[in-house]
C-alpha cells in the first residue's frame, strides 16, 4: 500500500514533458517511501506521461489563467479526494525543484500539514508553496473558504497567491526550516552559501520566483541530480 501521494501540477508553457520526466526520475532513485504519483494538467494537453505516473485533468482550468498557483488548492476538496481514493498523505511538489539526497526522513511527518518557511527573502509570507505536505480530510475550509475575494484579505506581496492564503487560514503551521535543519533549501535565497556553492547536506532544492534549474545548468550539482 501507498505510503505517500506525490501531487505534481503542469500547466501553461514555462515547463513540459521533460521537466515531469526529471522529476520523476528524482523521486524514484531518492524517495523510498512507496508512492502515487499523480500529474495534474490541462485537459486539453498532448503528453506522454513516463509509466507509473497517473494523469488527471486539471478540476479548475481558469485559475491556472491568473497568478497565485490557486488551482492547487484543490487539493484540499474532501470531495476531490474521495474522487481520486486518496488516503495517504499529500505532497505537492514544484516541477522545477532538484532532489538531491533522501526525501524518506523529509516526509515522515505526522502533523496535518507542513510546508517549507524561512525561503523568502522579499516577500514577507513565511511560507514558501514550493513544497508542501497535506493530510487529507484535514483543514478541508482553505479550500471551502477560498475565493478570488477572500484571497485578497489575506497579506500579499506582488499579488495573491496560495501561499499567502496558507498563512491567512494556518498562521501556526508546522513547517520545514529553509536550510540545514531540514535539508530543504531554496536556491540563492536566505541560508544558501555562495551563488557558485552547493550546501553538501541539501536533500531538496526550491527555485523560487523567477529562478530555474535549467538557467544554472552549468553547476555541476544541478548536471548531476536535475536529469532524465
Amino acid at each position: 500500500m501507498e505510503e505517500l501521494t506525490i501531487c505534481v501540477w503542469l500547466w501553461g508553457d514555462k515547463y513540459g514533458r521533460e521537466d515531469v520526466v526529471k522529476l520523476h526520475f528524482g523521486l524514484q532513485k531518492h524517495l523510498k517511501k512507496k508512492s502515487r504519483i499523480l500529474l495534474m494538467t490541462e485537459r486539453e494537453r498532448q503528453i506522454d506521461v513516463p509509466k507509473g505516473i497517473e494523469r488527471h485533468a486539471i478540476k479548475d482550468p481558469e485559475l491556472t489563467k491568473i497568478p497565485g498557483c490557486f488551482a492547487r488548492l484543490r487539493m484540499f476538496d474532501y470531495g476531490w479526494q474521495a474522487k481520486r481514493e486518496i488516503k495517504t498523505p499529500m505532497v505537492c511538489i514544484d516541477l522545477d525543484v532538484v532532489i538531491t539526497g533522501n526525501l524518506d526522513p523529509i516526509f515522515s511527518r505526522s502533523e496535518d500539514f507542513v510546508i517549507l518557511s524561512g525561503a523568502n527573502s522579499l516577500n514577507p509570507c513565511p511560507y514558501n508553496g514550493s513544497v508542501w505536505m497535506l493530510k487529507p480530510s484535514t483543514h478541508g475550509d482553505v479550500w471551502t473558504d477560498f475565493s478570488l475575494e477572500n484571497v485578497k484579505k489575506s497579506q500579499w506581496h506582488d499579488f495573491p497567491d496560495d501561499q499567502g492564503w496558507f498563512w491567512h487560514k494556518m498562521p501556526n503551521a508546522a513547517t520545514w526550516a529553509c536550510g540545514p535543519k531540514s535539508g530543504v533549501y531554496a536556491f540563492m535565497k536566505p541560508g544558501w552559501p555562495g551563488k557558485n556553492e552547493f550546501p553538501e547536506d541539501a536533500k531538496l532544492v526550491v527555485f523560487p520566483g523567477w529562478r530555474s534549474p535549467a538557467k544554472f545548468h552549468h553547476l555541476p550539482w544541478i548536471r548531476k541530480h536535475w536529469r532524465t
